[in-house]
């Protein structure tokens, strides 16, 4: 391999993209714009949910449970009805997600030390969201009944009852619960699987289109030096779409980083050259421009956002589902980015993801090389 070769094929690729300003301004902007839309727009936090009251019982115990779930972050009241038929096309029109129906004998079961039931009517056509909205409801009116049922013994017994079990509970890494927190380190990974392989999916097609790889095929190139050659021009521009989602990440949405900086940007490093070794791959396998666009958008937007562990969890998968997201190489570098993002850990910990994105690179470089060599003979 002939550094001279590799250092003309390189300019020969930087010249290229910086004169498509266009181009160059997509592949710049669109990470910016993805990350900015999806950090915004894509939160996984479940507060101050629409919700509306049934009260049958109109007495100062039903009205001491209201204020229950009005003292809640997790719900906003949208006001009083007087009948199902209200809630009804409430929850039809998308206006509400949960409605409390308070019997009217709620205050005499309450006084009289009998269980006391309440209705909760959700909308369950997103059972995710129905699930959680029904675990904050039940939590509400389990403590509401906890704090009745000590006061009613603390009158009886005349001395202060107190509960057995005393749960001091402390989250660990994103303390403030924002999903914010969770959700841009694995969106920067993924964006940059995506980016990083539809950058280099169209060049070598490009090239057979515009008739111009007859020109490189009367050079001594070798096709190690075209695959290096023009991955590093694109790795410079996968460089600076990193940077700036970083510094989007900590500046605008405010991500603590608590780890090294060194290690993220060494497993930066090694997730692009895979990315881009891939797209290069994708390019020499597909013998149209459009071809390879869309099996770059195939081979990694849909893999890194359902397949990455970022929006869905990989433990609640399929089986199999689980044995191919051991394939996708977003999987890893999600892990890495969270791990360095909020846990702080190093490579003691991420040796291993680290090691299989190197692995990875290494095994796509070799397939996008001799594919390559199939196309030049």
């Amino acid at each position: 391999m002939s550094f001279r070769r590799l250092r003309a094929i390189l300019v020969k690729e930087l010249h290229h993209i910086t004169r498509d300003a266009r181009s160059l301004g997509m592949a710049l902007g669109v990470p910016v714009m993805m990350l900015l839309l999806y950090g915004y727009a894509l939160s996984l936090d479940v507060d101050r949910i629409p919700t509306l009251v049934y009260d049958l019982d109109h007495t100062s115990a039903s009205r001491d449970l209201i204020r229950q779930f009005e003292g809640s972050r997790f719900f906003e009241m949208r006001g009083f009805v007087d009948g199902y038929v209200p809630i009804q096309q409430a929850i039809d029109r998308g206006q509400v997600l949960m409605a409390v129906v308070i019997p009217r004998d709620y205050s005499q079961n309450v006084g009289a030390g009998r269980e006391a039931p309440v209705q909760i009517l959700l909308d369950g056509s997103d059972s995710n969201t129905a699930s959680i909205v029904l675990g904050y409801a039940e939590t509400v009116v389990r403590n509401y009944s906890l704090t009745l049922r000590t006061e009613r013994m603390n009158r009886r017994g005349g001395e202060h009852v107190s509960s057995p079990v005393d749960a001091r509970v402390r989250v660990w890494y994103n303390s403030s619960l924002e999903s914010k927190n969770y959700v841009v380190p694995g969106l920067i990974a993924v964006i940059l699987q995506i980016i990083a392989a539809l950058l280099t999916s169209l060049t070598i097609a490009r090239e057979w289109e515009m008739g111009t790889m007859e020109q490189l095929l009367s050079t001594p190139l070798r096709p190690v030096e075209i695959v290096i050659g023009k991955t590093m021009a694109y790795f410079v521009v996968g460089v600076a779409d990193s940077a700036i989602a970083l510094l989007v990440g900590l500046f605008v949405f405010q991500v603590p980083l608590r780890g090294s900086v060194l290690v993220l940007a060494v497993s930066t490093c090694v997730f692009l050259f895979g990315a881009l070794f891939w797209g290069v791959f994708v390019s020499a396998v597909a013998k149209t421009q459009l071809a390879a666009y869309q099996m770059g958008i195939l081979s990694s937007f849909l893999p890194a956002f359902l397949l990455s562990g970022f929006v869905y969890s990989i433990e609640t998968m399929p089986r199999v589902i689980q044995v191919i997201t051991y394939i996708v190489p977003a999987r890893y570098v999600v892990t890495i980015m969270k791990g360095v993002f909020l846990k702080g850990v190093g490579l003691e910990v991420l040796w291993g993801e680290l090691g299989f994105l190197a692995l990875y690179a290494t095994i796509i470089f070799i397939l996008a090389t001799r594919k390559v060599n199939q196309k030049l003979a």
